[in-house]
């Protein structure tokens, strides 16, 4: 017998039963879609409440890229030339200088510009100290120099020297009984190699000594004046060194009337039976295309008695299209341009459509997260279904990002090299450009990381002061260093985000490259860094070769080996068993990450700053710390900080008490000499100085009184007039600007970064002691140790700006990374360390 509530609770079971089998109503496609929207919405709402920290860094992104949008929005117009006309008659001359071409780093009567009686034009270099180039079909050729295959003779002053044998490598002339030669590297007398100049410094002895020495030399020029016959220099009595000088330019050996050092001296030339004298060289414009004159290039049209100048890169900026000038030469006006250029909406499309992709990613992983689609394909009825409809969410996300990345790696690209060949992306696109390649970093599928966010509000922060300097500077091109760093932004983030992708690819399908073949990527890594580094010391100079600074990759490249190495030397057990074969294994372990060293700093001699040897410095201390924690190491460990603590000891015994040690040494005396007492040297510690006031202007609150708000997209003042404001003194600007209170929050997001890389590096350290498997243990010691190393070098960086800005060290040009211009820096080791940092902590 059931009890009456027995045989409700059965009814109502079948009931609801009954309703179970029968057949759902059909939902509309409306229904079906507010659905899946509503499960979309509620899972990002989860999701910002999950992820907290994600929800704070987009924020403070929003708001850097909104002050960046502010800027432009509060930027004054500005008014430039674009076109400069000159009329002339037959037989007449004008001068023209900084006020006439608008071009800053001129003199203030830099040209005389003539016209035959035939109605040509000819062109005569008025400055002592800046050269004019003339540019005809690609090729150069330098006001105020000649071919030293055209001479039969030339004359300093007083000095005759007579050519005996001349060609386009090496030439031989003789005076007073002696016999010259120079090959475009060094200078031989009777000869015999001249021995080095009392005065020379380490790596000029250095770089004499590999061009006496190596078959493949090192361009030095060869200079004339002064009182001393040695290195390069070849005494004249009375005359000023660097007077004159012989140096090879375009692969030819060239004779020039002095140099930005010296001043210029008679030189008299003797060739094709008629002498000239190089200072009042005139040269005939005949079939040339364009002269730079200072850093202004200017474009040349000639038309019967009119010649028209369209002057590009470094052109003032006036506040109104207003200016009274010679009644020969007539300016014809354009306004600034922040919001539109040439390629414009190329990159909007293309920006917009990453972006869509990017939202299309977010949206559907958000979707998938509250498993929408698995319950329409529940409805549909299948396990299996299911599984298939979760399965094509994911490939929908990963195809989307996949694109973004590919797109963004393009934009970069395009962007980059519309700025090379001189049409640049206006301010507004590249902002547009840098915040979605923050936006795709954010983006990408993984868990955010203390690094990885510190390091894109580093990145915003950095691109924010580069706008307003840009903004804020009195000439046209001080914004490409804004569009530089969006472009190789763009392509960091890029190339990124595909090996980010790449990298989750192969672990899900639990793919992983062989040992030899990791080993033999390293090994090409470091062979395509070294050639790098050739090129530079063969054919560049201490700010790079082709625009490029071949020692970033160097540094990411020396890590990385050393890394490799460092994580090899703990496999000892699994090796030779005789004490006496660890020896030969432990040089084969770190012989490669000497020799790359060894050649590094070969290579660095021809930096003339000691910077270098510092940045290696602490990369070597923080190498050795990592090296003595993982080995449990503790007297190297004390030794070690026992070395640190002294060198800063010695630095404020330096600062605080001062030494002639450093100067009787001739170790860079110049700059301790600055350092220690910078009123007695105005002019050479002018940099240290105008760095100094900026920062008193700023004091806590900025110039502005209001954390530089006030101040966004206005001019910068005489901040601009800091050397190397954009570079090494940028965080001189960024105080001025935004006060010692915005100093702290950059120092505090700093040392969020460094502490996000070291935290990673303890967690891969913990893995790799922790595993049982040779790859496992290897893989993870080798992110330990390329983590620290990366982290000490940019923890180097960081302390040779702030201290070279605050004057607590030499001054020693190092840019401080993330918001210094340095376009090398951030793509060749900053991005590639933040991808080395995201791939390591996937995961964990």
């Amino acid at each position: 017998m059931m009890t009456a509530s027995q045989a409700a609770s059965r009814l109502t079971t079948q009931a609801v039963g009954g309703a179970a089998r029968r057949p759902m109503p059909r939902q509309s496609s409306a229904a079906r879609l507010a659905g899946v929207l509503n499960a979309t919405l509620y899972a990002t709402a989860r999701a910002a409440t999950r992820n907290v920290g994600l929800a704070i860094t987009l924020s403070i992104l929003a708001s850097l890229c909104g002050l960046q949008a502010l800027a432009l929005l509060r930027a004054p117009a500005a008014w430039l030339p674009s076109a400069i006309h000159v009329t002339l008659p037959a037989g007449d001359s004008i001068t023209l200088g900084q006020r006439e071409l608008a071009a800053p780093q001129t003199d203030r009567n830099h040209l005389s510009l003539r016209r035959d009686a035939s109605g040509s034009w000819l062109l005569r270099n008025l400055s002592a100290s800046n050269h004019v180039v003339l540019l005809r079909d690609g090729a150069e050729q330098r006001m105020g120099s000649i071919a030293m295959q055209d001479l039969q003779r030339f004359q300093i002053d007083g000095a005759v020297f007579e050519i005996r044998a001349t060609n386009a490598d090496q030439v031989t002339f003789t005076r007073d009984g002696h016999e010259w030669r120079y090959d475009g590297a060094t200078l031989y007398r009777d000869g015999r190699q001249q021995a080095n100049c009392p005065e020379s410094r380490l790596a000029s002895k250095a770089l004499a000594a590999w061009n006496g020495i190596m078959p493949m030399t090192i361009a030095r020029p060869l200079t004339f004046g002064g009182n001393l016959y040695c290195d390069n220099r070849l005494g004249l009595a009375q005359v000023t060194p660097g007077a004159a000088q012989i140096s090879r330019i375009n692969g030819r050996l060239q004779l020039s009337a002095g140099n930005a050092d010296g001043d210029r001296a008679a030189v008299l030339v003797t060739g094709a039976g008629k002498q000239t004298d190089l200072r009042n060289q005139e040269a005939s414009l005949a079939g040339v295309n364009a002269i730079m004159v200072g850093h202004t290039r200017l474009q040349i049209t000639s038309s019967g008695n009119q010649l028209k100048l369209q002057p590009s890169r470094h052109v003032k900026l006036f506040a109104e299209p207003e200016l009274k000038q010679q009644e020969q030469v007539s300016w014809q006006w354009q306004q600034r341009a922040l919001w539109s250029s040439g390629h414009a909406d190329t990159l909007c499309i293309g920006i917009a459509l990453c972006l869509a992709c990017i939202g299309v990613s977010a949206i559907t992983r958000c979707a998938s997260s509250a498993h929408p689609a698995a319950a329409l394909a529940e409805s549909a009825g299948g396990h299996g279904a299911r599984q298939a409809a979760s399965s094509r969410v994911e490939r929908v996300a990963r195809g989307s990002i996949l694109l973004a990345a590919a797109g963004m790696l393009a934009l970069g690209l395009i962007a980059l090299i519309a700025q090379r060949a001189g049409y640049a992306p206006g301010a507004a696109c590249s902002l547009l450009l840098a915040a979605s390649a923050l936006l795709l970093w954010i983006a990408l599928p993984g868990r955010l990381t203390l690094a990885t966010a510190a390091g894109a509000v580093l990145l915003a922060a950095g691109l924010l002061a580069q706008l307003e300097l840009g903004l804020g500077a009195p000439e046209s091109s001080w914004l490409r260093y804004h569009q530089k760093s969006a472009a190789m932004l763009a392509i960091g983030a890029g190339l990124g985000g595909l090996l980010r992708l790449w990298a989750q690819h192969q672990a899900a399908r639990g793919i992983h490259l062989q040992q030899r073949t990791i080993e033999w990527i390293l090994a090409l890594f470091a062979a395509v860094a070294l050639a790098a580094l050739a090129t530079q010391v063969l054919w560049g100079d201490e700010t790079g070769v082709f625009d490029l600074q071949p020692v970033e990759l160097a540094k990411l490249a020396l890590t990385a080996l050393t890394a490799h190495c460092l994580a090899l030397r703990f496999h000892w057990h699994s090796g030779p068993q005789r004490l006496t074969d660890h020896g030969t294994r432990w040089l084969q372990l770190i012989g490669p990450a000497l020799l790359f060293l060894a050649l590094l700093g070969l290579a660095l001699v021809q930096v003339d700053d000691f910077s270098p040897l510092i940045l290696l410095l602490v990369w070597s201390t923080g190498i050795g710390l990592a090296y003595a924690i993982a080995a449990g190491n503790r007297p190297l460990a004390a030794v070690l900080v026992g070395g640190a603590l002294l060198a800063v000891g010695a630095v404020v015994y330096l600062r605080v008490v001062g030494t002639d040690d450093l100067i009787r040494w001739g170790f860079y005396a110049d700059r301790f000499l600055v350092w220690l007492n910078p009123a007695e040297h105005p002019h050479t510690g002018q940099q240290l100085l105008l760095g100094a006031r900026a920062i008193g202007d700023g004091g806590w609150l900025g110039a502005d009184h209001w954390f530089g708000l006030r101040a966004l997209g206005q001019t910068a003042g005489s901040v601009v007039q800091i050397p190397a404001v954009q570079d090494d003194f940028a965080a001189s600007f960024f105080l001025n600007r935004h006060g010692l209170l915005g100093g702290l929050l950059l120092w505090a997001v700093q040392a969020a970064f460094l502490t996000g890389i070291m935290l990673a590096a303890l967690q891969a350290h913990r893995s790799g002691a922790a595993a049982r498997h040779f790859r496992h243990a290897w893989l993870g010691r080798f992110r330990y140790f390329a983590l620290c190393g990366g982290g000490a070098f940019v923890l180097a960086h960081f302390l040779l700006s702030w201290g070279t800005n605050l004057a607590i060290f030499p001054i020693m040009g190092q840019p401080m990374s993330f918001l210094s211009a340095g376009g090398s820096h951030l793509l060749f080791f900053l991005c590639p360390l933040l991808t080395f940092v995201a791939i390591s902590t996937e995961g964990v």
